[in-house]
């Protein structure tokens, strides 16, 4: 896949856990090394946007094994965040998640990233329900 002249986009490309820690710091997150070992072996895949080799942006699909993808750790690095490549990367994850035949692609968000997932990425609007499970003892 080519998304522009100087960005080129991947799915399932290679990409190393050192890498991941990289681009997760190059824009103020908290890396933690081993993250990406840990959890590849359960995506359906991910896209990766290069240039020049260097890691660009990154966004994970997961899923079921079925109808459901879920969107995942979308991230662009630091000083190029901004330039479109975010939703690149998604609407690559998009395509491949279709193409795998998934019904559904579901994304959760800050809603600070709301304009981002929801206009620029052509996702809506849904409700949802959530558990934070270290906090939360259910009642019966």
């Amino acid at each position: 896949m080519r998304a522009a002249p100087e960005v080129v986009l991947a799915w399932r490309g290679p990409v190393t856990d050192g890498e991941m820690v990289d681009l997760v710091a190059s824009h103020g997150g908290a890396p933690v090394a081993g993250w990406w070992d840990r959890i590849r072996p359960h995506s359906l895949g991910w896209v990766t946007a290069r240039a020049g080799g260097t890691l660009l942006g990154f966004v994970n699909v997961a899923w079921d094994g079925g109808d459901h993808a879920f969107l995942l750790d979308t991230k662009t690095r630091g000083g190029h965040q901004r330039e479109g490549i975010g939703a690149m990367v998604v609407r690559a994850a998009v395509e491949r998640a279709r193409e795998a035949g998934c019904e559904w692609l579901h994304v959760d968000f800050r809603p600070e990233l709301q304009s981002f997932y929801l206009d620029a990425c052509g996702f809506r609007r849904t409700d949802a329900g959530l558990i934070h499970l270290p906090g939360t003892a259910l009642s019966r």
